[in-house]
């Protein structure tokens, strides 16, 4: 029997609520009646707490005791498709649905009625006088630039008080305005004329568009080379999913991309889009989850998290560089949203276009198994051409060994400096040293609260523990021994390398990119449209500077050390290297200079680093696939991983040793338990940490197994538990 359309007042509803009860509970519809997916308060206990009607109710408790729903949320309901996108997503990734819906309504003040408030913007005049507390009010609106903030907002962001505020309005520097809280966004214009694309370009983006015409679901990989227009390429489906008056979402994974994408969008659709990431404040949170539900949002660009929000309409997901490791959430509910995305579409008959130079295996695999279509670009935009690829063998070079450019590289960068070029170093370790040692005792120093080393970040003067983000100021002396002046830098950080190029280029102008190195997202953001402008000389930069940056008078990339990811036991970590070394040189010669991309390596024989230097994807693509087929690994096998943490390590021990011997409900499906075992790093704050593998067949029922395998264990005190479906990092 199909659920009813509406629920009249006192009908039983089943209500479920963002608390941990891991279940709905029964009420009564209040006065006025509620349609199913009505977001609605309840009583629960003391307290009322959010919840959303999730169907009839079971009848199954003292009828008498039912409590009714204290109001309905003037919100738009939650749509069917949405309850089933949380229900499976629930089901797939061993999550309690609460916790998806936790998710689901991650905006403050859904409760408030609409109304008007007072904010604040800058105004044009300059204040009598400057205080560092005014200096930061204007500082924080200037760089925030059209947004406005409530008083609460701007006083914290600042940190001042409010009356600092109130002065600055006073003197007409901060203007005081009433504005309606939710507006909706401005409309955009699909009809407006996109940029000329090529020949390729053009049928990619016309059979993009058929598809999301066609208003069912399908996945397309994109697989471009760097620099070859797939953003230009996809933003035409978008504009096919605006003129059927469909909403489409773009998830980024980057924050820091988001500034010269959103210019993009801006020129071709004539307004900005809705904007979602962390980096958003609480009042814009609130504005795009009702003006999504709405459907007064018609285009969002985001992070994963923006899968959650409550389109009404959803005909278009875009998962940009969707091999990006940061799709995959790591911590609370563990979920990867590239594949999140793709069920989110399925449900709603929406179109997905994964778009990546270097995809993942799995959407390799799945384009080589019919599952997703394949769209590809292989020639780069205009006049630019890929870069050359070499590598510097570092066991000719002779490198002191406190030294990190090689001679080799030093002279290409000099060669691009007089030519008024750019050049990129490029190195995957933030801070100035991974490793600070005693050179008395060999002491290294370590997080106090995690089994790993503390690494030096020298601009802070700070060793910082990058597991659980403890730290502390830079010792004197050897915490072990007492030694003075005993303790040193071991091996090379970002910082550290910008410090040796300093050295060796003292007049050139280096910027660092570090995402630890900037106060805010958007200090980040306009660091990188500085470089985009020719700001700096040499850039020096972590893995954020491999992610679909646009450096037109970039013209040399160097790898500082290409063997870095090689190293490990990390089923991808051959995949991931390939990528990242792909995507790092695909910076360079992105305009009309031809571009060049040295990778400095022990190892140039290794497959991988042949594999990048050859360019030969599809054949690495193959043989890293039947290596994983002979393995029985994803994407050909099953993996799941079981994590069991709390502060007493045998209890955990024996927790994990019961797990291993009672695996039957895993036995029946042909799985395998690997454990328990340590974890590779086995403390993060202060929580020992224990791990276990199951590594099943493509097509076992692995979810219900699980499920009744780890129901045997009843954890105790502050054991913890949790399920990683599809692991993507085995730390």
């Amino acid at each position: 029997m199909s659920p009813p359309d509406f629920f009249h007042q006192g009908d039983l509803v089943a209500v479920l609520t963002t608390q941990p009860l891991g279940r709905a509970l029964d009420y009564r519809a209040p006065e006025g009646g509620c349609h199913p997916g009505a977001f609605v308060e309840v009583p629960l206990g003391p307290r009322k707490v959010l919840g959303v009607v999730w169907g009839p109710g079971k009848g199954d408790y003292d009828l008498s005791k039912i409590r009714h729903v204290i109001r309905v949320l003037d919100v738009a309901p939650m749509r069917a498709e949405m309850q089933a996108f949380l229900t499976r997503a629930a089901a797939y990734t061993l999550t309690p649905l609460p916790a998806m819906l936790r998710l689901a309504t991650r905006a403050p003040g859904l409760g408030d009625p609409p109304s008007m408030r007072k904010v604040y913007r800058r105004g044009a005049a300059e204040p009598d006088r400057m205080t560092d507390a005014r200096r930061r009010v204007l500082a924080t609106l200037d760089e925030y630039g059209d947004l406005s903030f409530t008083l609460k907002e701007l006083a914290e962001m600042a940190g001042v008080t409010s009356s600092v505020v109130k002065g600055l309005v006073k003197q007409g520097a901060v203007t005081e305005e009433n504005s309606p809280r939710d507006l909706p966004f401005p409309p955009l214009d699909p009809d407006l004329p996109g940029k000329d694309l090529t020949e390729d370009q053009a049928r990619a983006a016309a059979q993009l568009a058929e598809g999301v015409r066609s208003e069912s679901y399908g996945t397309t990989l994109l697989r471009g080379v760097t620099g070859s227009g797939k953003t230009e390429v996809y933003l035409e489906a978008v504009a096919a999913a605006l003129q059927a008056g469909r909403q489409a979402l773009v998830l980024l994974p980057e924050i820091a991309l988001t500034e010269q994408f959103l210019t993009r969008v801006q020129e071709r659709f004539g307004a900005k889009p809705a904007e979602w990431h962390s980096g958003a404040t609480m009042t814009e949170r609130r504005r795009i989850w009702r003006m999504v539900g709405q459907g007064q949002a018609q285009l969002v660009i985001g992070a994963r998290s923006a899968l959650f929000l409550p389109f009404q309409n959803l005909g278009l997901i875009v998962v940009d560089e969707e091999h990006d490791t940061s799709y995959k959430q790591e911590d609370g509910v563990l979920y990867n949203a590239r594949d999140m995305a793709v069920l989110r579409a399925a449900i709603c008959g929406a179109q997905v276009v994964l778009a990546s130079a270097t995809p993942s295996l799995e959407s390799w695999a799945n384009v080589e198994a019919g599952k997703y279509h394949k769209l590809e670009l292989t020639s780069r935009f205009g006049p630019a051409v890929m870069p050359q690829m070499g590598a510097i063998d570092m066991r000719a070079e002779g490198l002191p060994a406190d030294r990190w450019v090689s001679p080799t590289l030093q002279k290409e960068v000099t060669a691009r400096l007089e030519r008024g070029e750019q050049a990129m170093l490029f190195i995957n370790r933030r801070g100035y040293a991974p490793v600070t040692l005693c050179r008395a005792c060999g002491h290294q120093i370590g997080c106090d609260h995690c089994d790993a080393r503390m690494v030096e970040h020298r601009f802070l003067k700070r060793l910082i523990c990058h597991q659980c983000g403890e730290s502390k100021p830079m010792p004197e002396v050897c915490p072990a021994c007492g030694a003075e002046g005993r303790l040193a830098p071991v091996g090379p950080g970002v910082e550290r390398l910008g410090e040796e190029a300093a050295a060796i280029w003292p007049e050139a102008r280096i910027a660092t990119l570090s995402s630890d190195m900037y106060g805010s997202a958007r200090a980040l953001k306009a660091e990188i449209a500085g470089i985009a402008e020719g700001a700096a000389d040499i850039i020096i930069g972590t893995q954020l500077v491999a992610k679909g940056h646009n450096f037109p008078k970039l013209t040399l990339v160097g790898v500082i050390d290409a063997d870095l990811g090689l190293m490990g036991s990390d089923l991808r970590a051959a995949e991931r290297t390939f990528q990242l070394m792909r995507q790092v040189a695909g910076r360079a010669g992105r305009a009309e200079a031809p571009g060049t991309a040295l990778l400095q390596t022990y190892q140039p024989e290794h497959p991988v680093i042949r594999a990048i230097l050859a360019g030969d994807e599809e054949a690495f693509w193959a043989a890293e696939a039947r290596e994983r087929q002979q393995a029985g690994v994803p994407p050909y096998g099953r993996m799941a991983g079981i994590i069991l943490s709390g502060p007493d390590v045998a209890q955990i021990f024996d927790a994990g040793n019961l797990l291993a011997r009672q695996d039957m409900p895993l036995r029946r499906i042909g799985a395998q338990v690997y454990g328990p075992a340590p974890a590779p790093i086995a403390r993060i704050r202060g929580r020992h940490r224990v791990r276990l593998l199951v590594k099943a067949d493509k097509g076992a029922p692995l979810q219900e197994a699980l499920a009744t395998w780890v129901a045997q264990v009843k954890l105790k005190g502050e054991m913890r538990l949790a399920v990683d479906i599809d692991p993507q990092s085995f730390y």
